[in-house]
């Protein structure tokens, strides 16, 4: 399980439960420069953070699925370009498959060598959807700053095999119709998607962190995905 930016591993304690119970190992990952406030971040590159979930990938004895939260869904996404053979589903929580060639998000300010959690009012009101004043004290409180490179490192994909990889595509921000609305107008951010062989949408009606604001609800339609993945169970 890959979490996005600003998290590390223990973001997932709320949602890993259902697939604990239901017998799977869960390998939550905290990813280099993510160990804490004050880790060393300088450097760290989005290849580095690919390269990081590639060797525990490598370190499994079956095909893996790989799960990944915004940013750490590009991750997954790289990952499973190098693996395609070892990955037996993707799992894009609020993220998708995404171009060659795009970059995670380079509207993000930078301070010194890391990015921290920016204010509130830098997100859209749909990012937000029930994320209270307690789960943002508790997200900001834990959150970690980003190396700097991460968000706007490009994206580079390297084998058509990717796109065997079955995909899931939980929809929180936005629903699964206005994604198949995209791929039928042609958008040129959908292309990777309308090119996936075997894609899957579940709607999950919340926020951008879903994690923290229906953990339990996320736990179970990861499940369900994993469960619908013969190598994996």
């Amino acid at each position: 399980m890959i979490p996005g930016l600003w998290l590390d591993g223990s973001s997932w304690s709320a949602v890993t439960p259902p697939l604990e119970q239901a017998g799977h190992r869960v390998r939550a990952l905290t990813l280099p420069g993510k160990e804490s406030k004050d880790a060393d971040r300088t450097g760290i590159t989005l290849r580095d953070h690919v390269d990081f979930v590639v060797a525990a990938i490598d370190e499994a004895e079956e095909p893996v699925v790989l799960v990944g939260h915004s940013g750490g869904g590009a991750i997954a996404q790289l990952a499973g370009d190098a693996r395609p053979e070892k990955v037996a589903r993707v799992v894009y929580v609020d993220a998708a498959p995404m171009p060659d060639g795009a970059v995670i998000n380079d509207d993000l300010p930078i301070v010194g060598e890391e990015i921290p959690l920016p204010e509130w009012s830098f997100f859209e009101d749909e990012d937000l959807v029930d994320l209270d004043d307690a789960l943002r004290d508790e997200f900001r409180a834990r959150s970690i700053p980003e190396p700097k490179a991460i968000p706007f490192d490009r994206i580079a994909l390297t084998t058509e095999r990717r796109r065997d990889v079955p995909t899931t595509i939980i929809c929180c921000e936005f629903p699964s119709k206005m994604i198949l609305e995209w791929i039928d107008q042609g958008a040129p951010f959908v292309r990777e998607i309308a090119a996936m062989k075997h894609v899957e949408y579940v709607d999950l009606p919340t926020g951008h962190w879903p994690q923290f604001t229906k953990p339990t609800e996320l736990g179970q339609a990861i499940l369900n995905a994993v469960s619908r993945t013969p190598a994996a169970r």
